[in-house]
């Protein structure tokens, strides 16, 4: 294909109407799938489009799905801080998976401290090629010349040119390599409170999530999975089924889990209520294999427990901290437990899939990462992957569950089958009783009270199932976890322990895992910062001045700790209350957390949570409370409902009665407090979570004096 049908297809596609200077940010520094788009390049690390078209249009290509992070305000607003456009003259297109757009995984807190740089420099570099084209016109200096709300103006004269007017003559300047970025304290954008665009469009269901997509011609259908992780089909009756009005068929269809590959049953009906309905009329006879007997949560956790006896495999020691803990006097140890957990995302998984007649296959659904779905899709069905071409929805909600993409994949399976466009809706039921699900984990405490009572040795051995190892067998048993090794590594919590160790012991499971709001931190937050309590109080000092002494010449730490204290400081405790403080850092933000409980009628209350965060610099303030408040609506709901438990090989919970979440009336008050300084943006979609949990056990220990290691905590 030549350049320009390549150019011409880019557009139609995009739906730009004319083109003028284009920028592309390539991280994988492909030569070949560089020269197949007629575009200047940066070579960066992300790789995000930005199209400047001469009728004045701004164009950008997120490549990061939005699953309500906020990333089609986030991503367009570092953009026009330094293109220097108005925020709201941006138009948002998501990339398709392509390999040109470079990683387009949603997922890791990683959509600004990953674009952040990356599009500052290509927004800086677009303006300084308008202003260089201009001053050619005018025949001046660019220091004369200066770019504001998409134009480009000349010092003390009425002389003016849109974008719009430069961008074709721009577009055959080079691209500077070095553009110079604007100074903090010019931003109009970055860190100031802005109105988020997108909510209008939301609120009036104008907004196109993954079920909102309908076809010409597009059938529906609902799917049933073995009960048990390896049951099989061995006969299917489906006279009640297809009585139902508008059930078209009932066919077997390829499931997928974690590692391995199964069948199941679905439903295709013009309507998705006809097909809902007739699932539930299916007389199915499974046989669920070996794990029907012997698979439940009880035995898992009785192999945990049993693995704790041992020492797991090093994943880092500074000092030998078996010797210390065997020669000194002063120890204590604790094993602190969480559950399995569903993510439970408010719109169910689905995904519309059509597979043509020539063998290709379109996609449309609500996923976290485009590019992997486009090898997802094309090994289903045996074809090359340009052969497949994603449509990325909104995602409502997601918290790691739409980054595995089984359900995509088995609508595609049915589409193929049916020879019709089909739209996949898992039930609510399927979702929760398939998973994946968050890990079960235990962390084996182990401490050192040193001479003067410092806090002076630390050993935390995880203990459960691996992610990578279950999904990719990645992972060699002499090789601790290094996603879970390095969330625990002192120079992530930054704790100064004269002697420090961390270890991990794989239990495996076949129940299905996979990665949950902030992944491992959320299970080993937990058991750290409770143990640091105890080892506090037995050292018979405050949780917070022990902090303080153990993050000694951090400063960045100390002043996130420092303003927790100074907030509880404002307000006097009140009689009857209690609260208890946690820190933990994840994707590179720090995140401090305080929460006041009292007892009540009905058993221990929630009363306010108290959060400060440090995410480095950022894009908007009420982005980062939103997601820290989500994070602390989140974080409660793990540490006092229930989990996801295992029995006779089934999952034991199905919906929202028997697996519960917070609810409005249970919210406590909220105060979050961001620090601000000039340092690297982290993370901000997860941070907020793995504090809440043990600052609530904490609290609820100095309250009742009664120290809980198990998830969920007992309120009563």
């Amino acid at each position: 294909m030549s350049n320009k049908n390549t150019r011409r297809d880019f557009l139609k596609v995009s739906s730009i109407g004319s083109l003028g200077l284009v920028l592309g940010v390539n991280s994988l520094a492909n030569a070949a799938a560089v020269k197949k788009i007629p575009v200047k390049v940066l070579e960066l690390e992300i790789n995000p489009f930005i199209i400047i078209s001469t009728d004045d249009t701004i164009t950008l290509v997120n490549s990061r799905p939005d699953m309500g992070q906020g990333s089609t305000q986030a991503v367009p607003s570092i953009l026009a801080e330094e293109l220097e456009v108005d925020l709201s003259k941006v138009k948002i297109i998501q990339s398709d998976g392509k390999a040109k757009y470079g990683s387009q995984q949603s997922g890791g807190s990683s959509t600004v401290r990953g674009l952040w740089n990356n599009l500052r420099k290509t927004g800086a570099a677009a303006k300084e090629m308008l202003i260089e084209t201009a001053a050619k016109r005018w025949k001046v200096s660019t220091d004369q010349c200066y770019a504001e709300l998409g134009k480009v103006y000349l010092k003390g004269s009425d002389k003016v040119f849109t974008y719009g007017e430069l961008a074709e003559e721009a577009n055959l300047l080079e691209v500077p390599k070095n553009p110079k970025l604007k100074d903090s304290k010019d931003f109009k954008y970055l860190g100031k409170f802005h109105k988020r665009l997108d909510v209008p469009s939301r609120v009036t269901g104008k907004a196109v999530f993954g079920i909102d997509v309908v076809l010409p011609g597009m059938l529906y259908a609902a799917s049933v999975h073995a009960p048990s992780i390896e049951g099989k089909i061995l006969s299917i009756d489906d006279a009640a089924a297809m009585k139902v009005a508008g059930v078209q068929k009932v066919i077997r269809s390829k499931s997928f889990y974690p590692g391995g590959e199964n069948e199941s049953v679905a439903v295709v009906a013009n309507n998705y209520w006809s097909a809902l309905k007739a699932s539930r009329l299916l007389d199915i006879t499974w046989s669920n294999g070996d794990l029907a007997k012997t698979l439940n949560s009880d035995k898992y956790f009785a192999d945990m427990y049993k693995a704790a006896e041992s020492e797991g495999v090093r994943y880092e020691e500074d000092g030998d901290f078996n010797a210390y803990y065997k020669a000194s006097e002063n120890t204590l140890e604790g094993i602190y437990e969480t559950p399995f957990l569903s993510h439970a995302a408010i719109e169910p998984v689905n995904a519309t899939a059509h597979v043509k007649p020539d063998g290709s296959v379109e996609v449309w659904a609500p996923i976290q990462g485009p590019d992997g779905a486009i090898g997802d899709a094309a090994g289903v069905l045996g074809i090359s992957p340009d052969k497949v071409k994603i449509n990325p929805t909104l995602l409502g909600g997601s918290f790691g569950r739409k980054a595995f993409m089984n359900f995509m994949k088995e609508a595609i399976d049915i589409s193929r089958q049916v020879e019709a466009p089909v739209k996949l809706i898992w039930a609510r039921e399927e979702d929760m009783a398939q998973g994946p699900y968050r890990p079960a984990m235990l962390s084996k405490m182990q401490g050192v009270i040193g001479k003067g009572n410092t806090l002076d040795a630390l050993s935390h051995q995880a203990i459960g199932e691996s992610i990578q190892g279950q999904h990719w067998n990645a992972l060699l048993p002499y090789k601790a976890d290094g996603w879970l090794g390095g969330e625990l590594s002192q120079e992530n919590h930054k704790y100064k322990f004269g002697t420090h160790k961390v270890t991990y012991s794989r239990v495996e499971t076949p129940i299905p895992i996979l990665w949950w709001r902030s992944v491992y931190a959320s299970n080993f937050g937990w058991g750290q910062e409770c143990f640091i309590d105890e080892m506090a109080h037995k050292a018979g000092k405050d949780p917070l001045a022990a902090r303080k002494e153990l993050l000694k010449g951090n400063e960045r730490d100390l002043k996130v700790i420092q303003k927790l204290e100074d907030e509880l400081s404002k307000s006097e405790l009140p009689t009857g209350h209690a609260i208890g403080v946690a820190m933990f850092r994840s994707f590179a933000t720090m995140s401090a957390a305080a929460v006041e409980v009292k007892k009540g009628e009905n058993g221990i209350e929630v009363v306010k949570v108290t959060s400060v965060i440090d995410c480095g610099q950022y894009v908007n303030p009420d982005h980062v409370k939103a997601q820290t408040e989500g994070n602390i609506v989140m974080g409660i709901s793990a540490a006092v409902k229930g989990g996801i438990t295992f029995s006779n090989g089934k999952c034991d919970q199905s919906n929202f009665h028997d697996y519960q979440f917070m609810r409005m009336a249970e919210m406590p008050k909220v105060a979050v407090h961001i620090i601000e300084n000039q340092e690297a943006p982290g993370g901000v979609g997860e941070p907020g979570l793995p504090p809440i949990a043990p600052a609530l056990g904490n609290a609820i220990f100095n309250l009742t004096g009664e120290r809980q290691r198990k998830l969920p905590l007992d309120l009563a």
